[in-house]
């Protein structure tokens, strides 16, 4: 019966795929080299300032957006997975996860000014723009950090029950949503109080990593693993729809203007979906990427898409017995893909 689920579940999605490619929402615009060694993970867009900031081994590589191309980069921040800027500041907080810090980060003179100590493998990262705060998810600490960017010293930690993925912030609502990827839930923090207030089930997603959120319609969109995105009801914690996905999700994001989510892939897809109405989504294109690009950031002002992946080179053959180990990415092969909206959908 698995088996049958699994090819009933593939052939929909390469169905889908072929409707899509007959009508593109978005297509490639550029690529914009980066280079260097190592991995990466998040990255974010800080629209005040027209920059990227993406996460790479142990540093953060600024892209100015207006020229596309790198002007920097944040050094000293082992295992870094995220870095999020707080304009009216001038600073921005690093998530450095192979040692349990977070950076404060002079925005000016991209220089680390001090670090700040958190829960172990801390990883995603969000300001909330309300209260002046910063919270950083600590994957394997099972925990959320919360820091005073003005101060730069920790308020509270909020004990999560899991590891947590990726967060969306509700301003408006005085919460942040956070996804459990080991408990296949969302966590409800309120803002106000640094408290958990809800857990809310994803089935029939499983083991969610990318989230983001639909505040005007009070949607929540998680990206997860057995290839699905769930839309769920952010007051309530209703499911109310789902679709299917490519493998490796990620990224996971909303453009407000256009009503559209995104979920980018490892498999070298992109599943863009329609908001129709707050109780109905429609994949309208899968948009073929390149394998590796699990994780992205949209700038809600042009409306585009940046997804990081670089070439690799597989592992050497495993021992008998052994599970393979991971390819190995290409040195100075790193880029990001850039994708916008074609002239039917641009607002």
């Amino acid at each position: 019966m698995r088996l049958i689920v699994r090819w009933v579940t593939s052939g929909l999605f390469a169905l889908i795929c072929a409707i899509a490619l007959g009508d593109e929402v978005y297509h490639s615009v550029s690529e914009i080299p980066i280079g260097g060694e190592g991995g990466w993970d998040i990255l974010t867009i800080d629209s005040t300032a027209n920059r990227l900031y993406l996460s790479h081994a142990t540093k953060v590589v600024v892209v100015d957006l207006g020229k596309n191309s790198v002007i920097g980069e944040i050094t000293d921040t082992p295992g870094v997975h995220a870095f999020v800027a707080v304009p009216e500041l001038q600073r921005g907080f690093s998530s450095n996860g192979k040692e349990d810090k977070a950076s404060v980060v002079d925005l000016k003179t991209l220089q680390t000014t001090s670090k700040i100590d958190t829960g172990p493998n801390p990883d995603a990262i969000v300001y909330e723009p309300k209260r002046h705060e910063v919270y950083v998810f600590n994957h394997t600490g099972n925990s959320c950090t919360v820091i005073d960017p003005k101060s730069a010293s920790v308020i509270t930690t909020i004990q999560l029950g899991g590891s947590p993925e990726f967060a969306a912030v509700d301003k408006a609502a005085g919460r942040i949503y956070c996804n459990i990827e080991d408990k296949s839930e969302v966590a409800v923090i309120d803002t106000s109080t640094h408290e958990v207030i809800a857990r809310w089930p994803l089935a029939p997603g499983e083991e969610p990593s990318g989230i983001a959120l639909d505040a005007g319609h009070h949607r929540l969109f998680a990206g997860c693993h057995n290839k699905m995105m769930v839309m769920l009801d952010s007051e309530t914690g209703k499911v109310i729809a789902n679709v299917p996905i490519g493998s490796g999700v990620d990224g996971c994001e909303f453009d407000d203007a256009a009503q559209l989510v995104f979920a980018s892939c490892g498999d070298g897809t992109t599943t863009i979906a329609k908001e129709e109405s707050p109780d109905k989504l429609t994949v309208v294109q899968v948009l073929k990427t390149e394998r590796g690009a699990r994780t992205m950031a949209l700038d809600p002002e042009t409306h585009r898409i940046y997804l990081p992946t670089a070439q690799f080179q597989p592992p050497p053959s495993p021992s008998p017995g052994v599970s393979p180990g991971r390819p190995s990415v290409v040195p100075n092969t790193l880029k990001l893909l850039v994708y916008g909206p074609t002239e039917s959908v641009k607002h």
